[in-house]
């Protein structure tokens, strides 16, 4: 079975090679700011030629997945199979099922040129920390890691650079992977500029935004 998801997902998205991954809460609602948001950032990535990849369930990934497929891209999704059954939101347009979180996890990695974290709760943060472990450690090629949401992910971070990277839990050069933005254009400029540079320059880092209010 893990085989087979791994060779279906590879076979399923073997054209796909310029894609975004967003992930958020499925408990964002359609009057939530985020909600919104997150619509606008998926479509102004397709406009630039992007594809979107999500989770393929409801709120957050909703929301990217609505926003691609009404710009006209791709709208990927990949679902996971849970006790509590997750529906795949109407608006994915390619749908791949998993069983296994860690083959999902491989398949979003493998086809994402960015990482677009908007906020969530434990499954967004499992993916937003599982995916930077992996850069990290140089499972991966590092891209860029960005967090939507200065308010809402403010103490995580202050609370990280103060007790994390002050006791030398983690490096200089692993705080700076994570970017804050507040508008889609601002994501998309952060994620033109890492692979414009051939040193990765975060335009809005972590600390500034952090101390800024």
């Amino acid at each position: 079975r893990i085989m087979g998801e791994f060779v279906e997902g590879f076979d399923e998205l073997s054209d796909v090679t310029k894609a975004v991954s967003i992930f958020g809460s499925s408990r964002t609602e359609p009057s939530d700011p985020y909600y919104t948001l997150t619509t606008e950032i998926a479509k102004t990535l397709v406009k630039a030629g992007y594809s979107i990849i999500t989770g393929a369930g409801p709120g957050a990934m909703e929301a990217a997945n609505k926003g691609a497929s009404e710009a006209g891209g791709e709208s990927i999704g990949l679902n996971i199979e849970i006790p509590i059954q997750q529906k795949p939101n109407r608006f994915v347009k390619r749908l791949l099922s998993f069983r296994y979180f860690f083959v999902r996890r491989v398949i979003f990695v493998k086809y994402s040129k960015a990482l677009v974290v908007m906020p969530g709760g434990f499954g967004t943060l499992d993916e937003f920390f599982e995916i930077a472990t992996l850069v990290q450690t140089k499972r991966v090629e590092p891209i860029p890691i960005i967090l939507v949401g200065q308010e809402y992910w403010r103490g995580l971070l202050e609370w990280m650079e103060q007790y994390v990277l002050k006791r030398g839990y983690m490096e200089w050069d692993d705080w700076k992977r994570f970017t804050i933005c507040e508008t889609a254009n601002e994501v998309l400029k952060t994620i033109e500029s890492f692979y414009k540079e051939s040193k990765p320059r975060h335009p809005l880092s972590v600390s500034e935004p952090v101390r800024r209010r």
